[in-house]
């Protein structure tokens, strides 16, 4: 698993609301930091990919367990 220098919970909330909690707390790091975000959102998923090729940030790591799915960006520079 990747290491993260912040960590966002959105369990329990639905599209758009993780996407845009992830948008706010990447505001907060610098570039090259790293956000591990936790959601309950099936459509999390294509929601991120759509996200990091559209921001510029890197999803370093995605995966899901217990029907929770976790993503790992990387801030751009």
């Amino acid at each position: 698993m990747a290491t993260f220098d912040k960590e966002l919970d959105a369990r329990g909330l639905n599209c758009p609301l993780p996407i845009l909690r992830t948008k706010k707390a990447l505001n907060d790091l610098t570039g090259g930091q790293t956000l591990r975000v936790v959601a309950t959102d099936p459509g999390a998923i294509k929601d991120f990919q759509a996200f990091a090729k559209q921001t510029g940030n890197e999803l370093v790591e995605s995966g899901e367990a217990n029907g929770e799915f976790t993503f790992v960006l990387r801030k751009k520079a």
